[in-house]
């Protein structure tokens, strides 16, 4: 799971939790959490940089999206932009991203940066103010065909109780052959403790208990989820979606990579998978 920042000590629990909870808890969230979680980790994100997981693989060398050249002039939506750093880059190319999100705190960060790199003498092409939406994914406020592309580095998908409204509502808002790429926490790590430590090498629970992670108050509200789906989950949920699954991405832990971000870790990197990302498209 990614979640490691917190202002109070919740309790830790495994249960069941629908969309709307699991919404309300996410919006909390990250609103509480943005300004700590910009300022963790928003030296390794960048300000322009499209990354697309703890790996630290970089859209430049990955080109999931297609070579950096074929994105200029198109529509691109980025769910779970937080500080629209992927976005940024996106428009650095050409592209015309529009950056969404469930927290508005989180966009208020990409405002922010937004007016600093306008600001700045060397601001790149496309750095000026991005357009900004506050929604849930689930119900994207877009028309029919508004996008070529869409794409989300760990945003929104790891977080809803069906992903498979949330890819109908992608592939509604995408034009045909429309491509979407999103990076998920690797479902095989959910057996294993969030630790980057040797204690996050054993496995302690069942790959295919599916029941989310909660952390809740202590009137038992629910103030964090995260949901787990199998690989073969996913694979149906995208294809339940109306996609087609053209690659299935797991980044390998690079050498130059010494961070530690919750329970990614070079130890856990070179044993076991930390992301899948899904690179899917619409008929």
């Amino acid at each position: 799971m990614i979640q490691e920042i917190q202002d109070q000590e919740p309790e830790a629990t495994r249960r069941d939790t629908g969309d709307t909870e699991s919404s309300r808890a996410n919006r909390g969230w990250w609103d509480r959490n943005a300004d700590d979680y910009q300022i963790e980790h928003g030296t390794f994100l960048g300000d322009d940089r499209f990354v697309w997981c703890p790996e630290g693989l970089d859209e430049v060398e990955a080109e999931l999206l297609g070579p950096p050249d074929s994105l200029r002039g198109l529509d691109i939506l980025e769910i779970g932009a937080g500080a629209a750093q992927c976005s940024r880059w996106l428009a650095g190319q050409g592209a015309r991203p529009v950056a969404l999100d469930l927290s508005h705190r989180q966009l208020q960060h990409a405002l922010r940066i937004g007016q600093d790199r306008k600001a700045a003498a060397d601001a790149p092409e496309g750095s000026a103010a991005l357009p900004l939406v506050t929604a849930d994914a689930g119900a994207l406020p877009f028309l029919d065909g508004s996008f070529d592309m869409a794409c989300s580095a760990y945003g929104a998908i790891p977080f809803v109780a069906d992903p498979v409204k949330v890819f109908r509502e992608v592939h509604r808002v995408l034009r045909p052959g429309g491509r979407w790429v999103f990076s998920v926490t690797h479902p095989v790590r959910w057996a294993f403790p969030d630790e980057p430590g040797p204690e996050g090498l054993t496995a302690a629970s069942s790959y295919f208990d599916r029941t989310p992670y909660v952390e809740q108050d202590a009137e038992g509200n629910a103030v964090y989820v995260e949901h787990h789906r199998t690989l073969g989950d996913r694979v149906r949920d995208v294809i339940a979606g109306g996609f087609r699954l053209v690659d299935l991405v797991e980044p390998e832990w690079p050498a130059w990579n010494s961070q530690e971000w919750g329970g990614w870790s070079p130890l856990r990197g070179a044993l076991i998978p930390g992301t899948a990302i899904f690179v899917c498209e619409r008929d």
